[in-house]
């Protein structure tokens, strides 16, 4: 099986380091337009498997160009490819599994093109989206009537330094869309669109966390998957205390809008600038760092109020010398690629990851996951009623 990796970034090597230690995959190839990066790539993977392609990858044709004769790729891209890249994974006859999970409408409309070319396409395969979908969905199945469930989620500093106690772990465009965006959930069985940055609460994690708070985010396809199994469901965004707080003022002031305007004869736009200003104020002193997530799932079981809860605290992996983001992120995509390369996924069409990891295949998943170093814990309550 030889599988294409798009984009050596973070993320991208180590999807390769990682998947270059699987028995079952025979060569990888790792893709990206900048030499220098590929070699950094090549040089953590240290693996004969691994080759290294410079391409360009800045349309729906260059990536076809570079999927002809690969069998699975990894798409590791910005949230802008995306859907070029799904597009040319089906024109390409290529199976492809995508960290990015924005415009999901856009990529279900493409699920019988990629029947007809007999490949699946797995969008959203990451930490969140990604894990906390699937945990999302297993909650709701397992219970007779679900009634909310909330999925918390966030990468935060292990030594956080202000004025926003968070420090930037992808690019910091990418940030700054999750906080403007509209955040798509459910409340009371309907689709609904949630002001950014809205409903902030505080909540608690095991040490080395502690208190932090959250705000609710972009519930991504687990709004439109899960709709009609549940009355409410909300993603939430977990940061240290005062973070958000900054942001909504910075946002408030319409440094984050994206209309663009003239600075002294320079077009540009208050986000675009922000970004520069912004990305100074988000570097800390070390990169270790803490991914925290929280699957809240309610309803009722044989007529008993049952609550589902999965939680998680990962912490930077000095054993791999990568971020804790890296790994919780890059995980998930690679074994959903490896259960495709070993024909134990054999769906076609495009699916998210809710739909395909749950019952049968739910727990040897989360095995995997814990194989591989991420490690979740379970707990089911049952509330006997007073009555």
């Amino acid at each position: 099986m030889h599988i294409f990796v798009l984009g050596t970034g973070m993320i991208g090597t180590t999807v390769v380091t990682e998947m270059s230690k699987f028995p079952e995959i025979d060569v990888i190839t790792a893709v990206d337009v900048n030499q220098a990066s590929i070699d950094k790539c090549l040089a953590i993977a240290d693996s004969a498997k691994v080759i290294g392609k410079v391409a360009a990858l800045k349309t729906e044709e260059d990536i076809a160009h570079v999927l002809t004769g690969a069998d699975l790729a990894i798409a590791c891209l910005p949230h802008s490819l995306s859907l070029a890249a799904i597009k040319a994974a089906i024109a390409s006859h290529c199976h492809l599994v995508d960290l990015v999970g924005s415009q999901f409408m856009e990529k279900m409309d493409l699920n019988e093109q990629a029947k007809q070319a007999g490949v699946i396409i797995v969008p959203g395969c990451g930490v969140a989206p990604g894990i906390t979908n699937f945990l999302a969905a297993q909650g709701i199945d397992l219970l007779d009537e679900a009634d909310e469930a909330v999925m918390t989620c966030g990468g935060i500093p292990m030594h956080p330094i202000p004025p926003l106690w968070y420090q930037v772990v992808y690019r910091l465009e990418s940030l700054l869309r999750l906080y403007t965006k509209p955040a798509t959930a459910i409340e009371e069985g309907e689709l609904v669109e949630l002001a950014p940055l809205s409903n902030l609460q505080e909540i608690t994690f095991p040490e080395p966390v502690g208190l932090c708070e959250t705000v609710i985010t972009d519930a991504h396809s687990t709004a439109f998957v899960l709709k009609g199994k549940v009355k409410n469901l909300y993603e939430k965004t977990v940061r240290y205390p005062g973070h958000w707080e900054k942001m909504k003022v910075i946002g408030e002031l319409g440094f984050l809008d994206d209309i663009p305007i003239a600075l002294e004869g320079i077009v540009t736009t208050p986000r675009a600038f922000a970004e520069k200003v912004l990305v100074s104020k988000m570097k800390g002193d070390s990169h270790e760092d803490i991914t925290v997530l929280r699957v809240e799932v309610t309803g009722t079981k044989d007529g008993k109020r049952t609550k589902h809860r999965w939680e998680m605290v990962d912490l930077y992996d000095h054993q791999r010398d990568i971020t804790s983001m890296a790994k919780t992120t890059a995980l998930p995509a690679l074994i959903i690629a490896k259960l495709i390369a070993t024909k134990k996924i054999t769906e076609t069409g495009v699916i998210p990851i809710e739909s395909l990891i749950i019952r049968d295949r739910f727990q040897p998943f989360l095995d995997e996951l814990k194989r591989l170093g991420i490690d979740i814990d379970y707990k089911e309550e049952v509330f006997i009623s007073s009555e």
